[in-house]
């Protein structure tokens, strides 16, 4: 069984269908990519696992059981944790205090501190989030998500915002964390070689329908995924037999 199962979900925005009967999952420990356009649905798809929105069809479930009926606050104790597109922190709160919250949430078992020194944010515990750069930032919401003690973390846009030398960074960073803390992570982004380096699997939505999964290699080379990003003047023609 998955651990987190998306199921024939449907979500519309009145005559805007932003998800259209999507399905995907993400098993235990893996790394998910779940990628497209803009516009295809990503983003609505977190916001359907974290309850934020109510899916108009369809179900999601945890660990087997369903988060449909879940309040959002129930979601973070049921163990998911996610990050966010546009950072979102106290910004007047310190970056220790800032990571506790999330350790509050659900009261995990890993202290703040230690959180917070994993992430390589020692030497700026003390310093109020306002004023920090954003590569510092997104560091923050990550070792806040990670002091809640979740199973699944969902990352939104992690790389988005980020240099070369701080994507790299990045995805050793979550390759650890994957193992260190025996975590399931899903993420949506949009730089395809940090997607395509770390992700078991990657999920593909267009226009809020799934139009491809598999491994990295598979996606890339899939002809709808091809038309999707670069159009149909770039699918390669079938070798004459």
């Amino acid at each position: 069984m998955a651990l987190l199962s998306v199921a024939d979900v449907t979500q519309r925005f009145g005559g805007i269908v932003a998800l259209d009967g999507v399905s995907f999952d993400a098993d235990e420990s893996e790394v998910v990519g779940l990628i497209g356009p803009n516009g295809a649905g990503k983003t609505t798809a977190f916001n359907v696992i974290t309850r934020l929105y109510t899916p108009d069809e369809g179900e999601v479930l945890f660990d087997g059981e369903s988060l449909v009926g879940s309040p959002p606050h129930r979601v973070i104790q049921r163990g998911i944790a996610r990050t966010f597109q546009n950072v979102e922190l106290f910004r007047s709160l310190t970056v220790l205090d800032n990571v506790r919250v999330g350790a509050h949430a659900r009261r995990g078992d890993r202290d703040a501190r230690d959180v917070v020194e994993y992430v390589g944010l020692a030497d700026v515990a003390g310093r109020p989030a306002h004023g920090l750069p954003f590569g510092t930032l997104k560091r923050v919401e990550l070792a806040r998500a990670l002091a809640s003690g979740p199973r699944l973390l969902l990352l939104d846009e992690p790389a988005g915002g980020l240099n070369h030398e701080e994507v790299d960074e990045l995805a050793g960073l979550i390759r650890r964390i994957r193992k260190d803390f025996d975590l399931t992570v899903l993420l949506v982004e949009h730089h395809m070689a940090f997607v395509m380096g770390i992700a078991d699997r990657v999920h593909v939505l267009d226009f809020g329908r799934l139009i491809a999964s598999g491994t990295p290699g598979e996606v890339q080379r899939d002809p709808a995924v091809i038309v999707a990003y670069l159009g149909a003047e770039h699918v390669p023609e079938e070798p004459v037999a």
